[in-house]
């Protein structure tokens, strides 16, 4: 069985104490196990503190140069990744692409935009906002907004369901920033976290510091954090306010972001034709919601609202897309849809679909256990993909976190959309299916304050929308209220929760040669 270690103060270190189990959720055999017990936290973060003097005084576009190089190894290393997704993750091929390639591609990205901000602001290594605000009568008084990157260590805390992508979107952010990163990945499904920490540190690619891994419980790492360090977390709603309202964090203005559950919809406008390039986009969305990742993704559509005259033939249609779906073991061919990645996630989901079954229809699927396909009879935890129509007192606050979907109605008005986006207290990520210009401002308006990301998709851009699922690094990914109210990625802006925004008043010329503004 593979031992994974932490890599922490320049070393790996095998923790002691109780080993955690980590398994292959298609047959429960182990495969791998961990333990952080015996890690020295506060050294580590000394380790990475003294280590981001070097990273801050890297140029943008050295910076951009480390990430091209992190991105190269992990695609020189893509299928060895891609079968431990596989066997830790639950992952169809498919899915372990998404992820693995998912990673790749926002290491990539994020180094062009490095480049890019490197061609434009030269060696200087802090940013500029707006232009210099003249402060007195005299021209020559005046103040000029920068963003400096702070002297401290990002705490990324990772969820079981995107171990390359979701470690390496919030990585590429930090080190792009100057900042260096304590990244530790859920333990449940840490293999791929470990093994491509493992390639990059035996590369030589990283500067010395700028990445650390913790496999295992984060033991008192977040009681040591100060105020120039950030926190990172992707999780339950309930652990992030927790963290957010800790004494220590209070204390220290720690600054933390939190991207957490989400009650994400799909809207079906009125207008929109049923067998029509919406429409088809719409169910082809639904579907691969449902089943990529075995819904396992926080921007996933859990709620479909349908206006009276669609509901109908949508349900029909949704229907006859999930029967083709194949439940099993990833690594079998035909296999569509693998299991949810943990026991704990099994029994959520299924207590999750019951709760959400009480009073309403089940259109398909169900909460009863299900025997994957070759896979060890009772063994594997795999979930049926489940269509509820109706709603209860559940449907807009409890997430199943699974092939789930509630098939909801409206009243197929704009502001009747945007009041039942608002039900769901704040969602990554909603998708709306209109063509109706009108209809879409008046949605745009309403339902925008309660969302991070929105799709708007017409007939005439449905063949070449990327679904509601996919995060890009150009475009922020967070949502308001019970979405945690994070802001990560969106290209440049996602440095900017790294660095300390400072008023600079003084000198017109003498600013402006410092700040290479040309005055």
């Amino acid at each position: 069985m593979i031992r994974l270690e932490s890599f922490v103060s320049g070393r790996w270190v095998a923790g002691a104490g109780r080993l955690a189990t980590l398994v292959n959720p298609a047959t429960e055999e182990g495969i791998a196990e961990t333990s952080s017990e015996g890690v020295d936290f506060g050294d580590a973060l000394a380790h990475g503190r003294a280590a981001g003097a070097a990273l801050r005084a890297l140029t943008f576009a050295d910076r951009a140069g480390v990430l091209k190089a992190m991105a190269k190894v992990l695609h020189t290393h893509r299928e060895e990744l891609l079968d431990l997704a596989q066997r830790n993750g639950g992952n169809t091929r498919g899915d372990a692409k998404f992820d693995v390639d998912g990673a790749i591609g926002t290491l990539s990205a994020y180094a062009v935009t490095g480049e890019q901000l490197g061609a434009r602001v030269g060696d200087r290594t802090f940013l500029l906002d707006g232009d210099a605000i003249q402060l007195a009568r005299n021209p020559r008084f005046v103040g000029q907004h920068i963003y400096t990157t702070r002297p401290g260590v990002a705490v990324h805390i990772n969820a079981f369901n995107f171990p390359a992508w979701g470690t390496f979107e919030k990585v590429a952010v930090a080190i792009l920033a100057g900042v260096p990163v304590i990244t530790k990945p859920a333990t449940a499904t840490a293999l791929v976290t470990w093994r491509a920490v493992r390639l990059l540190v035996e590369s030589g690619c990283m500067p010395v510091g700028a990445l650390q891994l913790v496999c295992g419980s984060t033991g008192n790492l977040l009681s040591l954090l100060g105020p120039q360090d950030h926190l990172a977390f992707t999780g339950s709603n309930a652990t992030g306010s927790a963290l957010r309202s800790s004494p220590g964090f209070a204390q220290n203005a720690v600054r933390v972001a939190v991207e957490a559950d989400s009650l994400n919809a799909a809207v079906c406008g009125p207008d929109i034709e049923i067998g029509g390039e919406a429409w088809s986009t719409l169910l082809r969305n639904v579907v691969q919601d449902m089943t990529q990742k075995t819904g396992q993704k926080c921007t996933a559509v859990r709620r479909v609202f349908l206006p009276a005259s669609h509901a109908g033939a949508f349900e029909e249609a949704l229907v006859d897309a999930l029967s083709g779906v194949v439940v099993g073991d990833p690594t079998t061919d035909g296999v569509t849809m693998g299991p949810v990645s943990t026991s704990s996630q099994l029994r959520d989901a299924r207590a999750g679909i019951s709760l959400l079954a009480e009073g309403n229809r089940v259109v398909t699927g169900g909460p009863a256990a299900l025997d994957g396909k070759n896979a060890p009879a009772g063994k594997g935890y795999y979930v049926r993909p489940t269509v509820i129509s109706g709603a209860n007192s559940h449907t807009h606050d409890l997430e199943v976190f699974g092939p789930c979907v509630s098939l909801l109605p409206y009243d197929g008005t704009a502001a009747g959309a945007a009041s039942a986006i608002g039900a769901g207290k704040g969602s990554l990520v909603s998708s709306f299916y209109a063509d109706d210009r009108a209809w879409i401002g008046e949605v745009i308006a309403g339902a925008a304050p309660w969302l991070g990301r929105m799709l708007i998709c017409g007939s005439k851009v449905a063949d070449m929308a990327t679904p509601p699922g996919m995060v890009l690094p150009s475009m922020i990914h967070g949502g308001p209220g019970r979405a945690g109210g994070g802001e990560e990625l969106g290209g440049e802006r996602g440095l900017l929760f790294y660095m300390q925004k400072t008023a600079v008043a003084g000198d017109r010329v003498v600013l402006g040669k410092i700040f290479g503004t040309g005055e």
